[in-house]
């Protein structure tokens, strides 16, 4: 155990390495696993460990059916908490391109208790999948009732901007705006979709949105990689005459 373990992580140290140094360059495959075990003259499931350390770290990509690749820099991804806007922001959001594809579903599962409808109530989702061209960056679902949905909406569209603009159109005035934020491992789909280790933390962020009267208007889950994600939330004291007042 202890001489797999320190195989793995000498593996590692020198991939890491030439990565650093630029032997290897970002976007650039590597060797395939069979050689690289080779290489090291260690076992295909020791190399596969040794590789599981760099995806962990972010250094390393694992495209299915094309190889490990060296990730390119990747930015950090700031979601503002506490705002009107169910999208992460960032510095640098505008290199971002965001694919939406809009679906009309039924609610089932967690989505009756979080927009608060009845089994089967007709809805909308839209899948977020953000990207800077090179490698996946976060994606989102977001939900609202049907009823608040624009109906001439393409199912697949470049433009995120136009869909919230859209929504905003239809949706009342939000009066209440609850976010949940927790830590863990991503499911396979998400670690599949951005491109990330199922060893690696993400983000996940809960958000759903009430008009003035109580209604759900919208619901947002929101999956961010813990390598590139910051969260933050600023809240805002009322003065005691104003909260003695109302």
């Amino acid at each position: 155990m202890q001489s797999v373990f320190s195989h793995r992580h000498v593996i590692a140290a020198d991939i890491r390495t030439q990565i650093s140094t630029g032997r290897i360059k970002a976007g650039e495959r590597l060797p395939s696993e069979a050689q690289l075990a080779s290489h090291y003259t260690v076992s295909t499931a020791t190399l596969r460990s040794a590789l599981a350390v760099l995806q962990g770290e972010g250094l390393v990509e694992k495209i299915h059916g094309k190889g490990n690749f060296v990730r390119y820099p990747l930015g950090r991804i700031t979601y503002v908490g506490g705002g009107r806007s169910t999208k992460a922001a960032s510095a640098a959001e505008s290199a971002l391109r965001v694919s939406v594809r809009t679906t009309n579903l039924q609610a089932h599962g967690q989505l009756i208790g979080l927009l608060r409808v009845s089994a089967n109530s007709p809805l909308t989702e839209y899948f977020c999948l953000s990207d800077d061209g090179t490698s996946p960056h976060s994606l989102a679902r977001i939900y609202v009732p049907h009823d608040l949905s624009p109906a001439d909406l393409p199912e697949e569209s470049p433009c995120f901007n136009c869909i919230e603009a859209r929504l905003a159109e239809l949706r009342p005035p939000l009066a209440e705006v609850r976010e949940r934020v927790t830590a863990r491992p991503p499911t396979p789909e998400e670690a599949a979709t951005l491109r990330i280790s199922s060893a690696l933390a993400v983000l996940s962020i809960t958000r759903v949105a009430a008009d003035n009267t109580g209604r759900v208007v919208e619901a947002a889950l929101l999956v961010l990689p813990g390598d590139r994600a910051d969260a933050f939330f600023t809240t805002h004291h009322m003065p005691e005459e104003k909260r003695k007042s109302g």
